[in-house]
C-alpha cells in the first residue's frame, strides 16, 4: 500500500475508531504517519461527524427519539456512527441498519420492541422518497369485467408489511399522532398485544396504520406476482369488498392490470 493509501488508511480509522481511548490511538496511529502529533483538527472532524450522526439519525427516527430522549439517542448515534460508518456521500440514505444495531445493543434489551419501532420508521423514512408509480384508477373497472385470476393490483410507492410481537402501531401513532394514549400503549405493551403495519406513501405523505386482518398476506401475496384471485383467497379473515374502496381512498390501490401471458 502507498504512503498516501496508508495515511487515508489511518485518518479514517482515527475518525471512526470508538470507544476514546480507540479513537486516541488512532489519532497518534495517523500523526506518526504524516510526521505530526494529533491536533485539534481530527477531533474538530470527529465531532462534526457525531453531530451529523445525530442530525440524520434524528430526521429518520423521531419516534425512537422520543422514547429514548435526546441524551440517550444522541449516545446512541455517535456509537452507531462508529460501528456502521456511512459508506455514500448523502447521510439521508444512511441508517438502514440501525433496527439491527439496536436489537444488538446490551443497554436496550429491557426494551424489545425498539427494533421493530426503528424498522418501521425507516420504512417511512424510505417511503418520503419513493418514486412515484402511476395512478389510473379508471383500470379499476377491469375487476368487474374480468377474471380476477388473470388480474393484479397496482400498489402504492414504498408499501411494506411489517409484524411485530408487540403494539407497533400503537407505539407508533401515540408518538406520531396523539392517538392513542400512552396509557392505552402502555396497557397494550403489559399485554403483549401483536400488531401488523402497513406503510406506504399517499401524494407526498408517507402514511401507515394498522393492518386489517388478512390484509399483509394480500398485499405480500400481490407484490410477489400472485394474481387477484389467489391472493384474496390466501387471505381468508380480510373482507376484500370492505378493504378495496379504503385501500383506493387513502392511496394504497392506484389500479388494476392485466398480467403478463393473460
Amino acid at each position: 500500500m502507498s504512503t498516501l493509501a496508508t495515511q487515508q488508511q489511518a485518518l479514517l480509522e482515527a475518525l471512526f475508531a470508538w470507544p476514546q481511548q480507540d479513537a486516541v490511538r488512532a489519532l497518534e496511529g495517523y500523526a506518526s504517519g504524516v510526521g505530526n502529533t494529533p491536533g485539534r483538527g481530527l477531533k474538530v472532524y470527529q465531532a462534526n461527524g457525531h453531530l451529523l450522526a445525530e442530525r440524520a439519525l434524528r430526521a429518520a427516527y423521531p419516534v425512537l427519539t422520543q422514547m429514548l430522549g435526546d441524551e440517550s439517542f444522541a449516545d446512541l448515534a455517535r456509537a452507531f456512527w462508529h460501528a456502521e460508518p456511512p459508506l455514500r456521500g448523502d447521510v439521508s440514505q444512511w441508517g438502514v441498519a440501525l433496527a439491527d444495531f439496536v436489537r444488538g445493543n446490551a443497554q436496550l434489551q429491557d426494551w424489545p420492541y425498539l427494533p421493530d419501532v426503528a424498522r418501521s420508521e425507516w420504512a417511512l423514512h424510505h417511503a418520503a422518497t419513493a418514486p412515484d408509480p402511476t395512478s389510473d384508477l379508471a383500470t379499476l373497472a377491469l375487476l368487474t369485467a374480468e377474471d380476477p385470476h388473470t388480474l393484479g393490483l397496482a400498489l402504492a410507492s414504498g408499501l411494506v408489511t411489517l409484524s411485530s410481537a408487540w403494539p407497533l402501531a400503537s407505539l407508533l401513532l401515540a408518538h406520531l399522532e396523539g392517538t392513542p394514549s400512552l396509557a392505552e400503549v402502555s396497557e397494550q405493551l403489559r399485554l403483549q398485544q401483536a400488531q401488523e403495519v402497513v406503510i406506504w406513501r399517499a401524494g407526498l405523505q408517507p402514511r401507515l396504520r394498522q393492518a386489517s386482518p388478512g390484509e399483509s398476506d394480500l398485499l405480500r401475496a400481490l407484490q410477489s406476482g400472485v394474481a387477484l384471485g389467489p391472493a384474496v383467497d390466501a387471505a381468508e379473515s380480510l373482507d376484500f369488498s370492505q378493504w378495496l374502496p379504503l385501500a383506493v381512498q387513502t392511496g394504497l390501490v392506484l389500479g388494476a392490470y392485466r398480467l403478463s401471458g393473460q
